[in-house]
């Protein structure tokens, strides 16, 4: 992956839109470049747009959002509308564009970020939301966000941490360096999956052991085994004894049952009988007169229905007469409706004519008034379109007010175009455009030159500083040798005081050898070796010095204090007249900086004097005013020209208001009603149903009195009919003979009560016999025990039965108790056995990798990676210094790590004591091994290496800048760094110059 230019607008510092094209010269011939600037203009920035045009991420703020940019005022350039960040790159697979933008809308709030990627070989966009495009850039680049920004962006600070931090601290900085955080969750993993295996194998281990405790024994099983058939037996016995006595009781209870029964049905047949007599006495008249009128009910039932027709129909003639009459006052009172409607004579012959005509007529006023609105509201579009300009409040329901409104704005904007006109009598105001253009140009000028201005009072200021600085160093640098000295020579004492304590402890021993000697010792007998018959050591020994040891480790401690404070008065001083030698340079650098500034601001501006002291706000202020009023008179021509076409449309629109009014007064003097159609229709609607009504009911009489006549003529016949008939069956008349019917089914109904009557005293009557004969049979067959006998006995016996029975429950109860926990016991243990299989892995798994904290394998995972960092270091640590080496503490040194000083035989050496060049250089060799252990499986072609030069002595940052350049000439890699070192500045030719403004702002140019 290659990066071959990047675009952006407005990020952070860096105003306006600045292009790097790394294809293009000078970056063609010389791809060891440099990004140099003061702080704060905006170098870090650059490597910003790299991250957050591929991934929308920035490594001092993580993700960016809107909320990120809006609270933080982060990305987006202070007082700017939008921003975007571009980066064209180059892989195995082609030429890709990616995109980061956002705007300000003009509401002033920020829309969302976008983000896109082009396809450059076909110039088209790829199929993708915002949010899949760092995933798509992972794809295309072959890294993530954190890969890339360690093997393309490298900071120097993670890696100055690293150098120095202890085992555990350096554990943790490895993995947010190298990202292999997952093996500390794995070696979790490991453990919590062990720890979940085991806990059921537990869990059901106290189970077995709960179910083994319920168990019968042996000599239980047996006796419940025997009881179990013994009461097994009585409850049979028992059984059969209780259901002979259940039949006994039962037959008695029968007995009682079908004598009850039997009492019930005589009294039943009783109450029939009387039930019989009481229905003939009050139906048998009505049915035997019904059932002789039985043969002509029909004819007598057609004679009742030609009576009712007969009225039916004279009544429905009646109503048809009256309805017609209606009719004619309705017809009569809607003619005098409409005569009053169309204002004139109106007859039935005419009313249709009169009303169409009368429509017409209005509808004809109401369309020339409904033209005349649309021309209105035509003229009064063309006039707001006319005015938008001059943003009126204006009242259009009220023309002359707005006319008014409108020829006071003329009035007052010719007053101030003449006041403008003498506040521009400098300015040839028929020259608009180039006059505005001439005074932006002054602005600019300005603007350059008041910076140059600024830059010329900072760099005094700093000159000032500096100059403090050297006189502040002189004092402490006179004093630090006598420090030195003085740390050197209390050094060398306690290195003596801890002689003399371990020389007490040889002598010590020495004694204690004695001991065996002394105890043979026998006073007035000659010691062997002093030949003294005294011997008061004899029995009264030396005492020894027990705290020598502590005394000896406390005096090492002492040592080894002191030997740090000698290492950093050592260390402050060399610091020190390192920062002076820098200081004194830095004041050169800024002198000739100082000479150089005026020079080129003589040259570039020879209408200022940059000696002279001049008042830039006031110069920038009276050019903007100028510019200002010039926008101003601009506005003015345009307002006027607004008003003078306005005007006459104001007029016009007058106009067609009168026209309209004159119309409304005409309809309102013809018409008073909302809709002249609707009116006029429902009126004819009206007309045309009173007509049809009218046809109809005429239609309607004629055809009653017809069906009158007919139902008369049928009525008489069947009467003649009837007569006969009647007399016949003894009736006197018609009437009395229809009277005679039930009506409706009351015939029916009475005849089939008397049945059912009937048929209940029949069912009555054999129920008594049969049941005579059954209760003959029970007590041929009743036992001649009492109930009271009989239910003694039953209950008795019942009991001995409840517990016997509850005995062979309770029994059988326990005994399969016993065999579900033997099944269960099998279940669980052949369970474990196959949890113990499965869990052998996890077991093995978790004594190799595992720990609560994921610390095991964690240690042993960064304790490869380390090793492997560390050897890809020393690799290119070689070309930076062929003095160093680093490596891994050993169990007797500081946990942090070491430098082999080769120079000095192989010594080792805490990273601590190392000088700031010197912890430089191996953090450099540890920033490339690290971009070369994660750009293993992808081919990186461009290199930013943030800051840190400043540390290095001349010597050491040629040799850097040295194997810089080899680096870039082995692999092709387009190397990148970032720094404000003067001298790094002379060494690399091909340099992106950031500047910055007395605004804020950063400028950017290339030089070769």
């Amino acid at each position: 992956m290659k990066i071959l230019s990047i675009a952006f607008k407005n990020i952070n510092s860096l105003k306006g839109e600045n292009f790097i094209d790394f294809e293009a010269a000078p970056f063609s011939g010389n791809t060891l470049f440099a990004i140099t600037g003061p702080t704060g203009s905006g170098k870090s920035s650059i490597l910003d747009v790299i991250s957050l045009a591929l991934f929308n991420q920035v490594p001092r703020l993580g993700k960016i959002s809107k909320k990120e940019i809006r609270e933080k005022g982060a990305i987006l350039t202070r007082n700017q509308k939008e921003a975007y960040a571009k980066v064209t790159f180059e892989n195995g697979s082609g030429r890709y564009t990616s995109s980061w933008s956002i705007e300000v809308n003009r509401n002033g709030n920020l829309n969302d970020y976008n983000m896109e990627i082009a396809n450059l070989q076909d110039n088209s966009l790829l199929d993708l939301k915002k949010s899949e495009v760092p995933g798509k850039n992972k794809e295309l680049i072959g890294l993530n966000y954190d890969q890339f920004i360690k093997s393309v962006l490298l900071a120097q600070g993670d890696f100055a941490k690293f150098l120095s931090a202890k085992k555990e601290e350096r554990g943790e900085l490895l993995e947010k360096i190298t990202g292999t955080g997952i093996y500390r969750q794995l070696g979790i993993m490991a453990f919590e999956r062990f720890k979940n295996e085991t806990k059921e194998i537990e869990s059901q281990q106290k189970e077995i052991k709960l179910f083994e405790s319920y168990l019968l024994s042996k000599e239980e099983l047996d006796v419940f085994n025997r009881d179990l058939k013994e009461k097994t037996s009585q409850t049979e016995s028992l059984q059969k004894d209780l259901k002979l006595i259940e039949k006994q009781l039962e037959l008695k209870e029968n007995i009682k049952k079908q004598e009850k029964e039997i009492s019930g049905l005589q009294v039943e047949e009783s109450k029939l009988n009387q039930q019989l007599k009481e229905f003939e006495a009050e139906y048998g008249e009505s049915l035997s007169q019904h059932e002789k009128v039985q043969p002509i009910a029909e004819d007598l039932q057609s004679w009742n229905r030609f009576q009712q027709e007969l009225q039916s129909l004279k009544e429905n003639l009646g109503r048809t007469l009256e309805k017609l009459e209606a009719n004619k006052e309705n017809t009569s009172g809607l003619i005098q409706q409409v005569k009053g409607f169309v204002n004139e004579d109106v007859s039935a012959e005419n009313l249709k004519e009169k009303l169409n005509l009368f429509t017409e007529k209005i509808v004809s006023l109401q369309d020339e008034k409904t033209s005349l609105g649309r021309d209105y509201k035509s003229k009064l579009q063309l006039f707001k379109t006319e005015i938008r300009e001059l943003k009126l409040n204006f009242p259009e329901n009220d023309l002359q007010t707005g006319k008014k409104l409108l020829e006071e704005l003329q009035a007052e904007q010719l007053q101030q175009k003449q006041q403008l006109e003498i506040d521009l009598k400098e300015v040839d105001l028929k020259k608009l455009i180039s006059e505005k253009s001439r005074l932006k140009n002054d602005l600019e000028k300005a603007h350059d030159a008041r910076q140059f201005s600024e830059k010329k009072l900072q760099l005094e200021k700093n000159s000032s500083k500096l100059t403090k600085d050297i006189q502040a160093y002189q004092p402490e640098l006179e004093a630090l040798p006598k420090v030195i000295e003085k740390e050197e020579n209390l050094l060398i004492s306690l290195k003596k005081d801890l002689e003399i304590l371990q020389l007490k402890k040889e002598n010590q021993l020495k004694t204690a050898k004695l001991e065996e000697l002394r105890n043979s010792l026998k006073t007035g007998e000659a010691c062997p070796l002093c030949g003294s018959e005294e011997h008061p050591y004899s029995e009264h020994l030396p005492e020894f010095e027990d705290k020598l040891e502590v005394l000896i480790s406390a005096k090492n401690n002492e040592i080894e204090e002191q030997n740090k404070k000698l290492i950093q008065a050592q260390s402050k001083f060399a610091h020190l007249e390192e920062s002076l030698k820098k200081a004194k340079k830095e004041l050169i650098e800024i002198e000739n900086q100082v000479s150089e500034n005026k020079k080129l601001f003589s040259e570039k501006y020879p209408d200022f004097n940059l000696a002279e002291k001049i008042n830039w706000e006031t110069y920038i202020a009276t050019i903007n005013t100028k510019i200002e009023n010039l926008d101003a008179f601009e506005t003015t021509q345009q307002k006027l020209s607004a008003t003078a076409t306005g005007l006459p449309i104001l007029e016009e629109l007058d106009q067609i208001l009168q026209q309209g009014k004159l119309l409304q007064q005409q309809l309102q003097a013809s018409y008073s009603g909302n809709n002249i159609v609707q009116d006029s229709r429902e009126l004819l609607d009206k007309w045309n149903a009173l007509i049809h009504e009218k046809n109809y009911l005429r239609e309607n009489e004629k055809e009653q009195k017809e069906q009158l006549s007919l139902q008369s003529k049928k009525y008489g016949e069947l009467l003649e009919k009837l007569q006969p008939e009647i007399i016949k069956q003894g009736f006197e008349s018609t009437e009395k003979a229809f009277s005679a019917l039930l009506p409706g089914n009351k015939f029916l109904e009475l005849k089939d009560k008397k049945d059912n009557i009937l048929k209940q005293k029949s069912i009555a009557t054999t129920g008594i016999s049969t049941l005579q004969k059954q209760l003959k049979q029970f007590k041929e067959n009743e036992s001649q025990r009492t109930d009271e006998d009989l239910a003694t006995e039953q209950s008795k016996k019942q009991g001995e039965f409840e517990q016997a029975k509850s005995t062979c429950e309770e029994l059988r109860r326990k005994l399969e108790n016993n065999n579900e926990y033997l099944s269960q016991l099998k279940k669980l243990e052949k369970q474990i056995a196959e949890k113990e299989k499965q869990s052998k892995r996890w077991r093995l798994l978790n004594t190799l990798i595992g720990d609560r904290q994921g610390k095991k394998f964690n240690d042993f995972a960064q304790d490869l990676t380390l090793s492997q960092l560390i050897h890809l270091a020393n690799v290119r640590l070689k070309d930076l210094s062929e003095r160093y080496k680093i490596d891994k503490a050993n169990e007797d040194e500081d946990d942090g790590l070491v430098a082999i000083d080769e120079d000095m035989g192989g010594q080792r050496r805490s990273v601590k004591t190392l000088s700031g060049g010197e912890t430089f250089l191996l953090s450099l060799s540890l920033a490339l091994a690290l971009s070369d252990l994660a750009s293993r499986n992808v081919e990186i072609n461009s290199l930013f290496i943030d800051e840190g030069f400043g540390t290095l002595d001349p010597e050491t940052l040629d040799q850097t800048l040295d194997t810089l350049e080899k680096l870039q000439a082995e692999s092709g890699k387009t190397i990148g760094i970032i720094s404000h070192v003067a001298s790094l500045k002379e060494r690399i030719a091909t340099q992106i110059q950031l500047t910055r403004n007395g605004q804020g702002y950063s400028s950017l140019t290339v030089k070769l």
